[in-house]
Parts: C-alpha cells; sequence; structure tokens
C-alpha cells in the first residue's frame, strides 16, 4: 500500500519551521558566552587538502596570494565543493588550477584560472566584508570584541570552505567599521609604543594604516602560511620530485609532494596574541611596514598630534624647540656643487632639516626636500616645481635662509 504523505511531511517527518531554520543558522554563527576562555578562544584552523587529494604541487617560489571576491550566489553543493577544493590546495599557490579541469568550474573561477598560473584564494562577495576579513577578526579575544560590540562567532576556518549559515544575515550593518576600529586597537602598541592612538589625530597616518583592514590581510595570511608550513606532512606515498604534466613535460618551479597535515592555526588568546606580532613583522614584508612608520615619524607636524599629551608629541616638541639639543646648521648660497648644509649639521643625518620643515609653508618645505634629496642645482629645482626660470627659486632660497637663521638663533 503506498504511503500518503501529506503536504508539509516528507516520509512522515514534519519539513522545519522558517523559524526552526533560523535559529539553527544562528546556532551555527554565534558561540555561548561560556564557550569562549581565553585558554579557547579566540581560534582559526585549516583543514588539510589530504582529505581529497592524495599528493600537492609545491611552487618552488610562492607567488604573493590574493583573494578574488565571487558572488555570494552558488547553491550547488558542487559549486560549492568546486571553491572548497580550489582553497584547499594553498601550497599550490599559483599551480592550483592545474589540479582541475575548467570546464568543470563555476564560471566566475574559469575566468580566473584563464589567466594563467595565479595565487587566488576565493571567498563569498557579502555587504559585511567577513570572508574576506575573517583571519584578522579571529585574532581578537572575547574582551576586544564586546569593547566594540562585535558579535561572538565560533572559530574561523581558512581558507575559506563554505557558508552554509549565511553569516551575513547575522552581521551588523557597520560591521567593517567596527572591525577596523577593533583591529586598530589591538595592533597600535605594536606600531607606537608608550602613546596611545588618541594623543594622535584621526587623519594620523600610523592611525590611518592602522584601521586599514586591507593593508594588513596579506600580512595575517602570510602569518597563517607560515604557521601551517610547520605541520607535517600526510604520508600519501608521495616522494618529493619532479611534477610530470600530461603531454610528459616537467613543470617548471615545482616540487610534487604530501599535502600537510590541518589543525589549529592558533588557540586561545596568548596563541593569538603572538600572531598578531607575528602579523606585524609580516606587514614589513608584504606592505613595507617599518619603512613606512619610519617615514611618518621623521617628518611629523603638529597637526599630526591632538590635544592629549603623549610621549610622541612630547618627544616632537623636544625636537622642533631644540630642548633636547642646540645645533648650528647654516644654509649656504646654493651653486650646483654646493652642498645644502653646512659641515656642522651632516653628523646629525636629516634631523635639523626635518625639524625646520615644520616651520616653512608647502612650497619652501618642497624646495628643502629636493635640496635635502641630493637636486641642489637652482635650474633642477625650477623644473621640478614648475617655475619658469630659476630666479623665483633663489628667492624662495633667501626665506628659507632667513627662517633657518631665525629658528636656529632662538634655538
Amino acid at each position: 500500500m503506498e504511503q500518503q504523505v501529506a503536504d508539509g511531511e516528507v516520509c512522515g517527518e514534519q519539513e522545519p519551521t522558517p523559524a526552526e531554520v533560523l535559529e539553527w543558522r544562528r546556532d551555527d554563527v554565534f558561540l555561548p558566552e561560556a564557550d569562549a576562555c581565553p585558554e579557547e578562544y579566540p581560534h582559526l584552523r585549516n583543514i588539510s587538502a589530504g582529505y581529497i587529494f592524495g599528493g600537492v604541487v609545491r611552487p618552488l617560489e610562492p607567488a604573493p596570494p590574493e583573494y578574488v571576491t565571487l558572488p555570494a550566489t552558488y547553491t550547488s553543493s558542487e559549486e560549492f565543493l568546486a571553491i572548497a577544493q580550489w582553497n584547499m590546495l594553498w601550497e599550490a599557490a599559483q599551480f592550483r588550477r592545474r589540479f582541475f579541469d575548467l570546464d568543470d568550474l563555476p564560471q566566475p573561477m574559469t575566468r580566473i584560472a584563464d589567466l594563467g598560473d595565479v595565487n587566488v584564494t576565493f571567498v563569498p562577495r557579502t555587504r559585511a566584508r567577513y570572508f574576506e576579513y575573517a583571519p584578522l577578526f579571529h585574532l581578537l579575544p572575547k574582551r576586544v570584541l564586546d569593547m566594540f560590540e562585535l558579535p561572538l562567532l565560533r572559530g574561523g576556518q581558512w581558507p575559506f570552505m563554505a557558508d552554509w549559515s549565511g553569516i551575513d544575515d547575522f552581521l551588523p550593518p557597520d560591521f567593517e567599521e567596527r572591525l577596523a576600529r577593533a583591529w586598530a586597537w589591538t595592533v597600535w602598541p605594536h606600531l607606537v609604543s608608550g602613546s596611545k592612538m588618541k594623543a594622535f589625530s584621526g587623519d594620523d597616518p600610523i592611525r590611518l594604516l592602522a584601521h586599514n583592514l586591507d593593508f594588513w590581510v596579506p600580512a595575517v595570511t602570510t602569518t597563517i602560511q607560515e604557521r601551517l608550513r610547520d605541520f607535517p606532512e600526510i604520508d600519501k606515498g608521495k616522494t618529493p620530485g619532479p611534477v610530470t604534466l600530461e603531454d610528459g613535460s616537467v613543470l617548471a618551479g615545482a616540487v610534487a609532494g604530501n599535502p600537510r597535515m590541518g589543525g589549529q592555526v592558533w588557540f586561545g588568546e596568548d596563541d593569538a596574541r603572538d600572531a598578531v606580532a607575528e602579523t606585524v613583522e609580516a606587514a614589513d614584508r608584504t606592505g613595507r611596514l617599518r619603512g613606512i612608520l619610519d617615514a611618518v615619524r621623521s617628518h611629523r607636524v603638529e597637526d599630526d598630534f591632538s590635544s592629549h599629551w603623549s610621549y610622541a608629541r612630547e618627544d616632537f616638541e623636544r625636537k622642533l624647540h631644540g630642548k633636547r639639543r642646540k645645533v648650528t646648521v647654516k644654509f649656504v648660497e646654493l651653486t650646483d656643487t654646493v652642498p645644502v648644509q653646512g659641515p656642522e649639521s651632516e653628523v646629525l643625518g636629516n634631523l635639523v632639516t626635518n625639524d625646520f620643515l615644520t616651520l616653512l609653508d608647502a612650497r619652501n618645505r618642497e624646495i628643502v626636500v629636493l635640496l635635502n634629496s641630493g637636486v641642489t642645482s637652482r635650474t633642477e629645482i625650477a623644473d621640478v616645481l614648475g617655475y619658469a626660470n630659476h630666479s623665483a627659486v633663489s628667492k624662495r632660497l633667501a626665506q628659507i635662509r632667513r627662517a633657518a637663521e631665525a629658528y636656529f638663533d632662538e634655538n
């Protein structure tokens, strides 16, 4: 006798209501507060490619990783699987496309793969940009999330595998802005020691850099990959050696091997704190962080500071007003061969020039910067600044000398 299936039932079981589905999704997104202990939260995990692949191809010189967003409209398990498999092959870097038949990839992925050997990780394109910034979010302990009113999410996954719960539906509209503030607060002590962020103006370059999540994503990705490269390999019977392609040729710059194990990339507050420090160090390699910080510190002006006292402001004012040391600098008549500064100032490097720049208007400051950069001809300076001839430069040099005399006589 054929079993009757009533509307709203599947094989005798009632289909879940929309409210029940929503509750299941919420449970999949949010972590109960009782489970967010410092010993275990925050954490980020990785799933080994060894679950699917019997071996990997490792480039001898991996290309820098990039993130590409895809429309978050995939519904079939085949599409989700393609993204997951592609991302799991992070060790293959720019060679991962060689594991796939391009006709089997979703169209947006195929367009990227057709570009050639590019090191790309795919993430969904969402309003909150959570998946692009997830590694940074999952470095933040619960107390920082509470401070900036960010949701307590379950542990993170890198690289992106799938979004079964639709996490974007549960994030606040200003999630990206809140995360930027929380990350800046977390990373700031590594950028400016001894001075709080509030001591600087809102448009201070280092403060802006701390809030720029896009700047930090390559650095945190580097940190993740460096940690994962310390994981042991799974024995899949692969002996490291050349990679032979279907046509019998050898893939240049690559070696075959066993996939690495997965596991926790970081686990708990102490481990995450170490990962933040590693991310700052990695930012020097991915974004020349130290060079940026040194350049900003060397060219500070009074507008970079807020009304709050700080060691940085005190140090700036001490240099500006000559409280620390008195120096003598002589600006001489400019010819094609005469240096800008007299020999008395050479031992101080750029210190005198940088202090003095803050007292000049923008045009005269450009001239001093050009002089200090090795452009010592009035004709060259006139050409760079767009003057018809060098007479205007000579007049401004006279202004600079008078300003220098007044400044250094006072100090």
